[in-house]
């Protein structure tokens, strides 16, 4: 594989010009997978950019490689590390895992009080998430904020999340907490033990999106036999 070199940076005003294809490529990522995200506009990303909030990869070229921004919710009192995209061009030289690297950072500066946290489908994203610190948890340790809820009703999935009561859905939701000092012997063995057991875990994320879409199906069948 040919060695690129990559500038990995804050975003600011001058990185407007990507914004159009950073959010063309996260339609195009998340109708890949079959899966739905919170939709971003060009003008959302622009936003992050003039705000410090935002990770950018770039070439030595000046060619775009990869995005994060940052976002806060309940008062800031939970940060979300949202938008991850990489460039199909460029997803072979570990740059996911830079730019998490990151905008993680970018936010514990920002936001050093804050529980950073996560909803993913990704064994790949899950996995970075747990070098980083973060611990599966269950969707209740999440911001209540209905902003961010209101965000997946652009996933096609957004129906099963509802279904649920906000309680579960496909994505896997995960947690760093800055405070957790009491319980860091606990983590660190979760976390550990999460990353041996990496593969399993991703074949448990994949049943249970079987099971949910399954469902979902039925249910949708039955509706429609009594309209």
């Amino acid at each position: 594989m040919e060695e690129i070199s990559f500038k990995i940076l804050v975003a600011d005003p001058s990185h407007k010009i990507y914004s159009e294809v950073i959010t063309d490529e996260m339609a195009n990522s998340a109708k890949a997978r079959g899966t739905g995200i919170a939709k971003r506009s060009p003008a959302y990303i622009e936003t992050k950019m003039d705000e410090g909030k935002a990770i950018i990869a770039l070439t030595s070229d000046g060619v775009w490689a990869g995005f994060c921004y940052i976002e806060a919710w309940g008062h800031g009192k939970y940060v979300a590390n949202s938008g991850l995209i990489v460039s199909p061009e460029f997803r072979k030289y570990g740059l996911a895992r830079k730019i998490k690297q990151e905008i993680f950072k970018l936010s514990r500066l920002k936001y050093p009080d804050s529980k950073i946290f996560g909803l993913t489908t990704g064994a790949a994203v899950m996995k970075i998430n747990s070098e980083l610190g973060y611990i599966p948890v269950s969707y209740s340790d999440l911001t209540d904020d209905n902003e961010f809820w209101k965000g997946c009703q652009s996933c096609i999935n957004y129906e099963i999340l509802m279904a649920k009561n906000r309680q579960n859905c496909l994505c896997t939701a995960m947690l760093y907490d800055p405070h957790a000092k009491k319980n860091q012997m606990a983590e660190l063995a979760l976390r550990q033990d999460f990353k041996k057991k990496i593969k399993l875990f991703d074949r448990w994320v994949r049943l249970k999106k079987y099971v949910m879409l399954k469902l979902n199906k039925t249910k949708n069948a039955a509706t429609s036999i009594f309209l």
